[in-house]
């Protein structure tokens, strides 16, 4: 389903494409793959993450991931760094790959693999189909760039900017995964 936007935020994004292909002028907003997840998961802690104000790296759940991430599929797959901000792997067969602990939170792991091949495509004009892969659970998805997951990467996008722009962080929402969010002390205040 293609949503409708006012001429405003098209333009908006026909400037961050602008901005993003012209390495030497600053975007207004940095968008990577992880304030993508952070935008889906909880917009208060996207704000945060703006303002330099980082989880604890070593928590258990972090290690956790990033030593899933850093040993799963690692005969077959490269990583690569664009302009700095974006990092992605790459599988031989060419496909981008995103692997995550768990499919708990699926639809912010999906946005953020969805924004690489966005990015890919609109930005660079190279053409990738992704793999979400959950290498605990055993689970593979296979993830294209249509029409309709473009236009809610550029929702993201805008909504990204809408958050990050804005002088004080969004209203607090209670959901069910903030018991164990690292950042529930600085919104539970």
């Amino acid at each position: 389903m293609t949503q409708n936007h006012d001429p405003g935020s098209e333009e908006l994004i026909s400037e961050f494409i602008e901005r993003e292909r012209a390495p030497h002028r600053e975007p207004r907003v940095r968008v990577t793959g992880l304030l993508v997840q952070y935008y889906h998961v909880c917009k208060r802690e996207l704000w945060f993450t703006s303002r330099g104000i980082d989880i604890d790296r070593s928590a258990a759940n972090i290690r956790r991931g990033t030593h899933i991430d850093e040993t799963s599929y690692r005969d077959n797959r490269r990583s690569f760094q664009i302009n700095g901000r974006i990092a992605l792997d790459m599988l031989d067969s060419g496909e981008v790959m995103e692997v995550k602990a768990s499919s708990t939170l699926e639809k912010p792991a999906r946005m953020q693999l969805l924004y690489y091949l966005w990015y890919l495509d609109r930005i660079l004009d190279i053409q990738r189909d992704g793999v979400l892969a959950y290498p605990a659970e055993r689970t593979r998805e296979e993830v294209s760039l249509t029409e309709d997951n473009a236009a809610a990467v550029e929702e993201t996008i805008r909504g990204i900017i809408d958050v990050v722009e804005s002088d004080s962080p969004p209203t607090l929402d209670k959901k069910p995964y903030c018991d164990s969010c690292l950042y529930q002390d600085i919104c539970w205040l």
